[in-house]
């Protein structure tokens, strides 16, 4: 085979085309869309924060940021404390109103500390929704109203009459106060009578200490507050000192004493629905990758679209070398050819696919003659350096064949 300088041809690129690569991709990156746009969803759903009901800073129905904030407006300061120590030192000043919503979730131990601190004069405590728990700790003399079978009462939230003197529900009028009914001590007033008991009842201490007993705090949401006097009840009894202090406690924090609980990890803060979404995602994975990968079952041999001449090919990749100046690529792919030809002839076996230069040397120098570096040079050796250098190799690889079949 020899090499001629022709003129090159036009290459035929294998590499795709923008269509091609568009047709193939796009399904992936309409995945890749999906993907990201359920991302963004669940992470704006997720990055609102979840307040629990009355909370001061919620503006959801439950919440009661609209009451505090009509409050701020009036002048009064408002602040919310979420640790046993600050709530103590909250009820402990003076002129200053304290709301503790649901107490019964804390501790009868946390209760009873609590109500072992001297308050403020001039102070009011609004407790919200107490059970007898709280109510024994903070109000022995208030009782929760009960059924003759021992069950507590409570009432719907529909608007009533005050039909008492304290001047806050006089100025209030009808309020939609409703939750557990209380029975007052003889020195309390209650207020907005319903079934047999008082969904708000007042007790005052010496030293104007007042203690406000709410049965619901329905009155105080953002949903409910602009309902019949709930506005006006609600900023009564919240807003008659100079301060509020709103209790918000993590009650799912150990009280004291109490042993630690142990560190959370990364995956405490997933949700369990997300382990599972994850082991679905994993299985359509397995199952996609077992589909793109299966056999295409044995192979089929087909007539080709056109009939290429030995000849041809080996004219193209010739060109094709020329034209990338690959001498020693061609070189070892002629000295490749000639060493699997000259094999069989001398006897010398094939391992792998390739015989053994000592003994196909050794065997070729024999037969012609050579000496053994020689014919390892040739058949071994470095590639050519120029075209020319090429031809010549050319030429003494077939002289050498030659004499190995012709001797």
């Amino acid at each position: 085979m020899t090499l001629t300088a022709t003129r090159p041809e036009p290459a035929t690129s294998i590499s795709p085309t923008g269509r091609q690569l568009w047709l193939r991709s796009r399904w992936f990156l309409l995945f890749a869309v999906l993907l990201l746009l359920v991302g963004l969803l669940v992470a704006g759903l997720g990055g609102s924060p979840q307040y629990p009901p009355l909370d001061p800073r919620s503006p959801d129905r439950d919440g009661a940021r609209a009451v505090v904030h009509l409050l701020e407006n009036q002048g009064l300061t408002t602040r919310t404390v979420d640790t046993e120590e600050a709530l103590a030192a909250a009820l402990a000043e003076p002129g200053s109103t304290v709301v503790l919503p649901e107490p019964d979730l804390l501790s009868l131990t946390q209760l009873r500390r609590l109500a072992q601190v001297r308050r403020g004069s001039d102070s009011r405590l609004v407790l919200i929704s107490p059970e007898a728990p709280s109510l024994s700790v903070f109000a022995p003399g208030i009782t929760v109203a009960t059924t003759p079978g021992g069950i507590p009462k409570s009432a719907g939230s529909t608007g009533v009459p005050a039909e008492c003197r304290l001047p806050e529900a006089v100025l209030a009028g009808h309020a939609e106060l409703g939750g557990l009914l209380y029975q007052p001590g003889a020195d309390d007033t209650g207020c907005y009578p319903r079934s047999g008991g008082y969904p708000l009842v007042r007790h005052t201490d010496p030293g104007f200490r007042e203690l406000v007993v709410l049965g619901s705090g329905r009155l105080l949401s953002n949903e409910r507050l602009a309902e019949d006097g709930n506005a006006a009840l609600g900023l009564s009894l919240l807003g008659s000192h100079r301060q509020l202090v709103w209790y918000l406690p993590d009650y799912t924090a150990p009280a004291s004493g109490a042993p630690a609980r142990a560190q959370r990890t990364l995956t405490d803060y997933i949700p369990e629905g997300w382990s599972w979404a994850g082991l679905q995602l994993a299985l359509a994975a397995m199952l996609a990758a077992f589909w793109r990968g299966r056999r295409l079952g044995p192979v089929v041999t087909e007539n080709l679209p056109a009939v290429v001449r030995a000849s041809e090919t080996t004219e193209g990749r010739a060109r094709l070398y020329q034209r990338a100046r690959a001498r020693g690529r061609a070189a070892d792919a002629l000295r490749q050819a000639t060493r699997h030809r000259l094999a069989p002839v001398l006897g010398v076996p094939l391992t792998a696919g390739e015989a053994d230069p000592v003994a196909l040397c050794a065997a070729v120098a024999d037969r012609c003659g050579h000496n053994a570096a020689e014919v390892h040079e040739l058949l071994y050796g470095t590639p050519p350096t120029d075209d020319a250098a090429l031809v010549r190799f050319i030429d003494a690889l077939d002289a050498l064949e030659r004499q190995v079949r012709q001797p």
